[in-house]
Parts: C-alpha cells; structure tokens; sequence
C-alpha cells in the first residue's frame, strides 16, 4: 500500500491553505459562527486526527464533524481544489470503525434502505399521506416536521396517458429507481419517463436494484454502501445505454462508484453512464413545451450544483417552458440542512439552516418552488408548510411533465384542470 492510499481521502485536504473562502459557504458556521462547524476548522481536525493527536473518540471530533451537512459547497468556492468531501469520507469511516454508529441512524436506515422493511414502511406513510392527517397535523417538534415532511410528497398530479408522437427511433434508458424516489416519489418516476418519452427515449426500469449506498456512506458505513453499489452495478448491467437519475444525492454517490469500488471495472463503466435526467433532457432540447403563466423559484440541490457540477441543465429545462418566469433567490446554492438523515440527527442546527432558507424563498414570491432531490423537496415543502407563501415544492421534471401536458402532448387538454397539479 503507498502512502497516499494509506491515507485515503485525507491527502485531498492538503492543498488548503487557511484562505477562510470556505467560510461564506459554510451553512453550518454561518447558523453558528463557530470555526470549528466550518471547512476550515474540521479540516484542522481532521489533520490532528490523521496525525494522531486526536484519536476516534474524542467528543470535539466527533461533534462537529457530525454536525457538517457534507454540503461541499465549500468545494465550489475554494481557489486551491481541496477535496473537503473525500477527506470527510474517510475521518467518518476511520470513527465509525471504532465507534458504533447510533442505534438511531442504524434503525433510519433498515428502515428507509434494507428491500423488506422499506417496501412496508413506504407503505404504511403512502398510506398515512392518503388520509391527511400528516398536513394537518404537521409542527415544529421532530414528530410534527417529519409529518410535515411526509405532507411534502404528496402530489396532485392527473394521470397521464402514454405521450402522443414522437420521434420513431427512441433510444433506450434504464431509470435508478432509488429508495425513497421509488416509495415517496412515484409521481417523480412518472414524470421522468413521460418527459423522456417526448425526447426520443424509451425508458426501462431493471429488476433487482437497491439504495444507492448514500445514505450509508455518510454515516461512515463504506462497507454497506460498497456491497449495495456492487447490487447495483450488476442489476443495471454492463451496457451504452444512459442510467438517468431523478434524485441529486444518489446521482452524486452513482457516478462516484469507480471510487467506491476502485478494483471493479465494471462499477467505472456503470458511474460514466450516470445522468441526472436534467442533463439528459437539456442534451436533446429539451422538446418545447405548451405555455405556463407561473413564477418558479430555482433553489439547486448540493448534490447536483456542488459533487455534479450541474448548473445550467435545470435551468435549460425551465427555457424550454413559454410564459415560465425563473426567479432569482438570494444565496440559492447554500444547503437546506436536509442531507439525508442529517434532518433527523441533528435537528436543532437543520431547522436553523433550513430557517435561513426559507426566509430567502419566501422573499423570491414564487408560485412554485422547483428543487431536484427528494431530501430537499421534503425540507423544503415542510419549512413552506404553513408559512404565509405555503408554495408547492416540485421536482423540475414534474414542471417540464406539466409543460407538455398544456402542450397536449399527452393528449386532449382539460382546461379545468390545466396547473391544477401545481398548485
């Protein structure tokens, strides 16, 4: 073993140079003003930890290196190209070997990732959802904003028949199907196919996937992210074909799986097929779509602007949109403080950088909030939720599906419902 690869993710972090860029970026020192909740403060930590003058154990470590959303925004501004993600990666690996990842998180993720029990768990909220109750009874408190946050997937969209025309020679796509998009976020799904549809493609969805691991990997849990990543790759195969993903955060971990797996070919082929399917629409077109009088407040995932690099596709997709108004939002690329189960763990430092948020959100006077990754458009739709612009949250492809279906793409258009499904 060299000595690089003795140190894993951690020689990313050499370049850094105390230049405090990161700073401004940094959702959680700007909720805290505390250097040690932000890049430049864990990257100190995470130096001694390497060097060995802090071990696993100790409280300040663990602390704020638990507190770091893993937003990489920090990544985005910084001038020198530190690598704050994959230096975080491996401290949180290197802790959890040697300190149990709570009982709390382990239970989160039977419960939201392993086939059986997720399948039962969705469910049972598809369920609860249909009746109500979580919009109603939706609060501040961890129980009240996990209602609200079911309440956020909800969607009012009409069915829609197969798209009309077309063109006649349709490539094909296989769809990640994903865990909480398969379970919360059907309509997502629907969405996605259709919109590919209008564009030339055929969409397949393969048997026999699971989580993309990225749940997993942020909890310092690389081992259980690395045997789902090997279920993955060899359920959506060895082909050319484009695997179109509609969720950031598991976009960014599927195109980051030749590292998760660096002695597998195959899993480098796999990650250099991943596309979020923003980037697959804005490659062909996208296809115009029919006109719609609503303002759209953009707020970009960290998962698809700061580990994808993906800015202008989302955007190339609302163009594509007549009568469509792209508003702007104050500091649109700082995190929503969801982060996958980070809402959960640590929910007093989430609500405060969700708080932040909301209050630019609100100010952009949008009808509809348009945000690509499941975990934001909870966050987000529960933060709106009963504040006094309670705006939809949607994913972009679901305004796109709404475009075309005022286009009659999908067939007759009923002027009654036109837009229903946005509001």
């Amino acid at each position: 073993m060299t000595g690089v690869d003795a140190r894993g993710g951690f020689a990313a972090l050499d370049p850094c140079v105390h230049c405090g860029f990161c700073l401004q970026a940094c959702p959680t020192f700007l909720a805290t003003g505390d250097e040690a909740d932000g890049p430049r403060g864990r990257i100190e930590l995470m130096r001694f930890f390497e060097a060995g003058l802090l071990s696993s154990g100790d409280p300040a470590l663990q602390h704020h290196l638990d507190r770091c959303l893993g937003c990489r925004a920090c990544e985005t501004v910084c001038p020198s190209g530190v690598g704050y993600g994959r230096g975080l990666e491996t401290a949180r690996e290197r802790i959890a070997e040697v300190r149990p990842v709570s009982a709390l998180t382990r239970i989160a993720l039977w419960l939201l990732t392993a086939p059986g029990s997720s399948r039962a768990v969705y469910a049972l909220a598809r369920g609860l959802r249909s009746t109500g109750l979580p919009r109603r009874l939706a609060g501040k408190g961890r129980l009240g904003f996990g209602l609200a946050m079911l309440a956020a997937t909800e969607s009012t969209t009409p069915d829609a028949t197969t798209p009309t025309g077309g063109p006649p020679d349709r490539r094909t796509a296989s769809l990640f199907s994903g865990c909480v998009m398969d379970g919360l976020f059907s309509h997502v799904h629907g969405a996605t196919v259709r919109t590919l549809a209008v564009n030339g493609f055929r969409v397949r969805v393969p048997g026999g996937q699971v989580c993309c691991g990225a749940l997993h990997a942020h909890a310092g849990l690389i081992d259980g992210a690395r045997e789902l990543a090997r279920r993955n790759v060899e359920a959506l195969g060895d082909g050319d074909e484009p695997i179109v993903v509609n969720s950031a955060g598991c976009g960014a971990l599927l195109k980051d799986y030749g590292h998760l797996l660096p002695d597998d070919p195959a899993a480098a082929r796999f990650a250099a097929r991943v596309r979020d399917v923003t980037e697959i629409l804005a490659a062909g077109g996208p296809v115009p779509a029919g006109k719609l009088e609503v303002r759209v407040a953009y707020d970009p995932p960290c998962h698809l602007l700061h580990a994808q690099r993906v800015d202008d596709a989302p955007r190339r997709l609302f163009a594509a949109i007549p009568g469509l108004t792209l508003v702007p939002v104050a500091d649109a690329e700082q995190c929503c403080g969801s982060a996958g189960l980070y809402t959960l763990m640590e929910p007093d430092l989430s609500r405060a950088v969700l708080s932040a948020k909301i209050s630019r959100l609100e100010a952009a006077a949008a009808d509809v909030v348009a945000t690509g990754n499941p975990g934001c458009l909870m966050q987000i739709g529960a933060g709106l939720l009963g504040t006094a612009r309670s705006v939809p949250v949607r994913h972009p492809v679901e305004i796109l599906d709404a475009g075309y279906r005022a286009a009659g793409r999908y067939g007759p258009v009923d002027p009654d419902a036109k837009g229903q499904h946005l509001e």
